[in-house]
């Protein structure tokens, strides 16, 4: 029975390390793309560009943010908690601001749009 136990525990391991790693490269594969999408709006001079760029930096930060989520089921002592923690609280501040800062650009927008003729 142990050794039925020890094989889960090994299996559940490598499944979420292997998930882990595949939110991680999602969030840089999305925060790569919106990056230059952003650089060619920026060479267009598209005045959504701040709003794009921020949207592609929050959904980046959400799947790793998942992907740490995801790591705390295979934490085997309290400092390593402690510093994935640490870091699910700061991407959270992260996103957090960037979510404030998508509102106040949607906002701007909206002026720019209604001053317009």
């Amino acid at each position: 029975m142990t050794a039925f136990l020890h094989a889960m525990d090994s299996g559940l391991t490598y499944i979420v390390e292997f998930c882990t790693i595949l939110l991680e490269l999602f969030g840089i594969f999305v925060l790569v793309v919106s990056a230059v999408k952003c650089f060619i709006q920026w060479i267009r001079k598209d005045s959504r560009l701040r709003l794009n760029l921020a949207e592609g930096i929050a959904l980046s930060l959400e799947f790793k943010m998942g992907s740490e989520v995801l790591r705390t089921v295979i934490v085997r002592d309290w400092e390593e908690l402690g510093i994935l923690g640490a870091v699910i609280l700061l991407r959270g501040l992260l996103t957090f601001l960037i979510h404030w800062e998508i509102k106040n650009e949607h906002r701007s927008l909206e002026v720019k749009n209604t001053e317009q003729p």
